[in-house]
């Protein structure tokens, strides 16, 4: 197995294309963990880190530009992107342990293609963009349509995603990013919620987005759910309707971790919890 630590991109691009198979490291946080158990064998691995701008946080057109060899830890470090989109930042830090969390990137973790991926609800909450390169050149796609299924992405041979592009935050908007797990810290979720929104001065929804994860082959934007807040307080009523749109959208499986009941139920929790988070963001309640 060949390993490389290209210097630009355009390097990177033609190692990938040339080798069928080849694996990215960002982080390196699952794919380590594959090669350690024998569960992929690719001819080469291509590192990366080393290019320009794949380890920066940098501001531009009043969001964030996030490279990909950027580790959870750093965003968490990172006021400005702290203060504009905290459930994008909080998502980022309950992948894997605070060790995993010096590596891990948001990136992989999309990549990963997991339905259970934290940091991907939170990312098509927030309306991330990724920057992905290739032999045909650059390509902006929302993060939502990059994850096809379980292990499957929208990446053709020989791309790779370089960054994710956070939006500008709008006044009076915030975003949220929780979910269940059966243990306090360090498991997969069993059911993952995020959730924007933006408040008017009489505080109505103006617009928002929900994100399910862990509750269908991919992470889902929950339309209906948005729907349900949009022209409206955060009220009883209004939450009941958001809860029930989640749960209704939910497509789980059973297994030892939940019942298809069970992580319906949660979704619209999850989703209610989250809401209620983001609006007291909103209106600078709460960081």
């Amino acid at each position: 197995m060949r390993y490389e630590a290209p210097s630009r991109e355009d390097e990177a691009v033609a190692l990938l294309a040339a080798e069928a198979g080849a694996k990215v490291l960002a982080g390196g946080t699952d794919l380590l963990v594959r090669l350690r158990g024998e569960l992929i064998e690719p001819g080469m691995i291509v590192d990366i880190k080393r290019i320009a701008g794949m380890r920066d946080i940098t501001p531009e057109a009043g969001g964030w530009r996030i490279g990909a060899g950027v580790s959870g830890a750093e965003m968490g470090e990172h006021e400005g992107l702290r203060a504009d989109w905290p459930g994008v930042v909080e998502a980022a830090g309950l992948i894997g342990s605070t060790q995993i969390q010096g590596r891990a990137t948001i990136a992989g973790n999309l990549c990963n293609a997991s339905p259970a991926a934290d940091s991907v609800p939170a990312m098509v909450a927030a309306g991330a963009v990724v920057r992905i390169v290739g032999p045909k050149g650059a390509r902006e796609v929302p993060v939502i349509d990059v994850p096809q299924g379980p292990g499957k992405t929208a990446l053709e041979p020989g791309e790779f995603v370089a960054s994710v592009f956070l939006p500008p935050r709008a006044a009076r908007s915030a975003d949220c990013y929780l979910r269940f797990i059966p243990r306090s810290e360090m498991d997969i979720a069993v059911v993952g919620c995020g959730l924007w929104l933006v408040l008017d001065d009489a505080d109505r929804v103006t617009a928002a987005r929900v994100a399910l994860g862990a509750v269908g082959p991919k992470v889902m934007l929950v339309e209906e759910a948005a729907e349900a807040l949009v022209g409206r307080v955060l009220d009883e009523a209004a939450l009941a309707d958001l809860a029930a749109a989640c749960s209704r959208a939910a497509t789980p499986m059973d297994d030892k971790r939940g019942t298809v009941d069970f992580r319906r139920h949660v979704s619209g929790v999850l989703a209610r919890r989250a809401a209620e988070i983001a609006a007291k963001r909103a209106k600078g309640e709460m960081a």
